[in-house]
This record gives C-alpha cells, structure tokens and sequence, in this order.
C-alpha cells in the first residue's frame, strides 16, 4: 500500500449523528428491559471508554444489546444526519497517496448506507463496525496487520477520549478533531498526538 494508513471514525468525524446514536442506545435499551441513558453528558461519558466496555460496566447484556441494535438500526430516522461536507474534497487528496479505512462502534450496514447516502463510499478501503469487533483495538491491530503498515505510518481520526485511548493502546498516533462529540478540553487530557481543528487540517499529516 503507497503512503499511510489514515483509520477514520465515523460517527462525529465524518458525519454529526450524536442524536440519532443517543437515541438508538436509548431504543435498544428499552428492548432489552434496561433504563435509558439519562443525559445527554452520561451519554457522552460512555465514550471515555471503549463504548462496549462502558455499558457491559453498567450490567447490561452487550449480546443481548447488540441482538436489539440489529433490529433497531434499519428503523432508524438517518435523515436527521448531517455529513461533514468539508471532509469530501480532504479525502479525495488523501485517497490519491494512502489507504483511508473506518474503524468504527456503529454497524456497518448503518455506516456503509450512510458513506453512500452523503457520496463517501470512493475514498474507503474498507469499513471495520461493531459487527467485526466490538474492540477498537483489535480492529486497529487488524488493519495495520491486513495493510502492513507500521506505527509511523498510521494514524487514527476521531472525536472521543476513548478513541484516543484506544488507538494509544494499538500502537498508532492519533489525530483527535474538535467537530466531534468530545469538546477540545476532554480530548487534550487524552492526550492525542494532533488535534485538528478544521478538516482541511488532516493534509498536514499526510507529508
């Protein structure tokens, strides 16, 4: 593979979903006989952690979660995503010279309808959801080893503290965006390797 290997997030770095994923969560816990999240901050700290770790924490049943999200997903109301659109010509620039993959806690059947709904299915290798794994580290570790790319070489962009930890734990740098669910402050105690501000910002990372 030419280049680098950029591993993306989806959900608050391509796309603002944080209400149509707050309100899935909620969905599937009601299905499972589990209280809902209270708030929208109890919901976010989730993400301080891997998202599977965090709720398995709080007694719930990821299997049983998971069984629920898969009936759940297809129902959902996507229109009330917004894309990124400052992304699509960054990541055509970033196609041309390296590997651009997602690696991501949302299914991939939501993340592909969702890459091809708002046209940025061209730009990625492949999508890594919570159905290949629900660890993100073991999906980065995947990825380095299916490309063979190195930790020099590879960088994950996200938007959570606990993408950063995640990545960190991996072996990758990590570019942590400030468009995403994570306000700069809770992403800089993380201690990313580069915070990007502006989408046109991942091009410095690229030389």
């Amino acid at each position: 593979m030419p280049g680098k290997l950029f591993l993306f997030d989806f959900d608050g770095v391509l796309v603002d979903s944080l209400a149509l994923y707050e309100n899935s969560v909620n969905v599937c816990l009601e299905r499972i006989g589990r209280p809902p999240i209270a708030t929208r901050e109890e919901f976010l700290d989730l993400f301080e952690d891997n998202f599977y770790s965090a709720i398995e924490k709080r007694g719930i049943d990821v299997n049983a979660f998971m069984a629920a999200s898969k009936a759940v997903t297809p129902t959902l109301d996507y229109g009330i995503v917004r894309p990124v659109t400052e992304l699509l010509p960054v990541l055509a620039e970033m196609k041309a010279r390296h590997g651009l993959l997602i690696i991501s806690s949302n299914s991939s059947f939501a993340i592909r309808l969702m890459l091809a709904k708002f046209g940025f299915d061209p730009y990625f290798d492949d999508v890594l959801g919570a159905d290949f794994n629900f660890s993100k580290i073991e999906k980065i570790l995947y990825a380095k080893g299916h490309f063979r790319t190195d930790a020099r070489h590879t960088w994950y962009v996200c938007d959570t503290a606990g993408d950063i930890r995640e990545a960190r734990e991996a072996g990758v740098k990590t570019a942590a965006v400030t468009w995403g669910w994570h306000p700069r402050e809770r992403l800089e105690r993380a201690r990313p390797d580069a915070i990007v501000e502006k989408p046109g910002d991942l091009l410095a990372l690229c030389g």
